[in-house]
C-alpha cells in the first residue's frame, strides 16, 4: 500500500508540473513571465489557505517550532517561490531545451547539499549511476544542438542553475528540520510567501498587469498553472518528499521533460524526435537501476542458503534412517 501511494504521488507530481512548460508555453503569450509566476501563485495560495482551513484544526495550522518556520521558508521562499522565478527569468535568455536539462541538474545537485545537510541520506554508486542515466535521457529528450550548451547567453545560463540549486537546497533543508507541520500546512503557509517574492520581482523587474491580454487562452493556461501545477502538483510533491526523501523525491524532475515533450507532442503540434525515443528508454533504465537498490540480493542468500542446507540434513537423515533399518534385520532375512 506504501508503493502504490508513493507510485501515485511520483505520477502525479511528473504529470502536473510537466504540463506546466506545455501551459506556460501558450501563456507568457499573454502575460509577462513573472506576473504569470505572481498570479499563479496568489491563485493557487488562496485555493489552499481554504482547504487547509477546512481540513485542519488552529493548533495543526500553528507553527510550533523552529524547525516549522525554517520548514515553511524553505518551502515558500526556496522550492515555490525563489526556484520558479529564477526559471521564469533564465528562461528568457535560454532555449527550452537549455532550460529543461540545467533545471534538470536538480537531481544531481540534490545528493551533494544531502552529503552536507543530512545524514541518512547518502547516494550510492549505483544510484549515481542511475543519477547520470537519468540526466543523459533528458538530454536526448530535449536534443539541443550541442553549440547552445557552449556558447549562447551564459546569464541565461546561470539563472536557471542558480533555480535548480535553490529547489535542490529548499528539499534537502525541509528534510533536515524537525518540522511538526504537515506538507499540506507548509504549502498553506509556503504559498503566500512564494506570492509576495514573486510579485517583488516583478514589480523590480518593470513589469505591468497592463501588458497582460486577457484572453479565454490565457485564462485556461492560468488555471492550469495555478490549481493543476500549482495546488495538486505541489500537495504530491511536498507529500513524497516527507515519504522517500529529498533525493529519490527530485527524481520526479527528471520525468518533467518526458511529460513536457509529450504534452506539447499532443497539445501543441510539437514534433518528437526520434532520439527523444531514446531519451525515454534511457531515463527508464536510470530508475530501473536506482530502484534495483530497494533489492539487496545479498540479504536474501542467507535465506537461500538455509533452505539448501534443510534439504541436505533432510537427506541425510533419511540415508541415516535406511542404513539403521537395514542393520537391524535379522542375518538370514537380510536382503541383498
Amino acid at each position: 500500500m506504501i508503493a502504490r501511494r508513493t507510485l501515485a504521488l511520483f505520477a502525479l507530481s511528473s504529470v502536473f508540473f510537466g504540463g506546466t512548460f506545455v501551459a506556460a508555453k501558450a501563456g507568457l503569450e499573454y502575460f509577462p513571465p513573472l506576473l504569470f509566476v505572481a498570479f499563479r501563485f496568489d491563485i493557487a495560495a488562496v485555493i489552499t489557505a481554504a482547504y487547509a482551513a477546512i481540513r485542519f484544526s488552529r493548533t495543526d495550522l500553528t507553527p510550533r517550532t523552529a524547525g516549522d518556520v525554517v520548514g515553511i521558508l524553505a518551502t515558500g521562499g526556496l522550492v515555490i517561490g525563489l526556484a520558479n522565478s529564477l526559471l521564469f527569468v533564465g528562461q528568457q535568455y535560454a532555449t527550452s531545451a537549455v532550460g529543461a536539462i540545467v533545471f534538470s541538474l536538480n537531481p544531481i545537485l540534490t545528493p551533494v547539499f544531502a552529503a552536507v545537510f543530512l545524514s541518512n541520506e547518502r547516494l550510492s554508486p549505483r544510484g549515481a549511476v542511475g543519477m547520470v542515466l537519468g540526466l543523459l535521457g533528458v538530454a536526448l529528450v530535449v536534443s539541443p544542438d550541442p553549440s547552445m550548451l557552449v556558447g549562447g547567453d551564459a546569464l541565461g545560463r546561470a539563472i536557471l542553475f542558480a533555480g535548480a540549486a535553490s529547489a535542490a537546497l529548499g528539499a534537502v533543508l525541509i528534510r533536515r528540520v524537525d518540522a511538526t507541520l504537515s506538507s499540506t500546512v507548509r504549502i498553506a503557509w509556503g504559498l503566500p510567501l512564494a506570492a509576495a517574492l514573486s510579485h517583488a520581482f516583478a514589480l523590480a523587474s518593470g513589469e505591468s498587469t497592463a501588458a497582460i491580454a486577457w484572453s479565454s487562452e490565457a485564462i485556461l493556461a492560468l488555471g492550469y498553472v495555478s490549481v493543476f501545477a500549482g495546488v495538486l502538483a505541489y500537495l504530491a510533491y511536498f507529500a513524497l518528499l516527507d515519504e522517500t526523501g529529498a533525493i529519490r523525491a527530485n527524481l520526479v524532475f527528471y520525468v518533467v521533460p518526458v511529460v513536457s515533450t509529450l504534452g506539447g507532442w499532443a497539445l501543441l503540434d510539437e514534433r518528437v524526435a526520434p532520439l527523444a525515443i531514446v531519451g525515454f528508454l534511457t531515463i527508464f533504465a536510470g530508475f530501473a537501476i536506482l530502484g534495483s537498490e530497494s533489492i539487496d540480493v545479498r540479504s536474501r542468500l542467507p535465506s537461500a542458503a538455509a533452505l539448501l542446507e534443510d534439504v541436505r540434513s533432510d537427506r541425510d537423515a533419511r540415508c541415516a534412517e535406511d542404513r539403521s533399518s537395514v542393520a537391524d534385520e535379522s542375518k538370514g532375512y537380510r536382503s541383498d
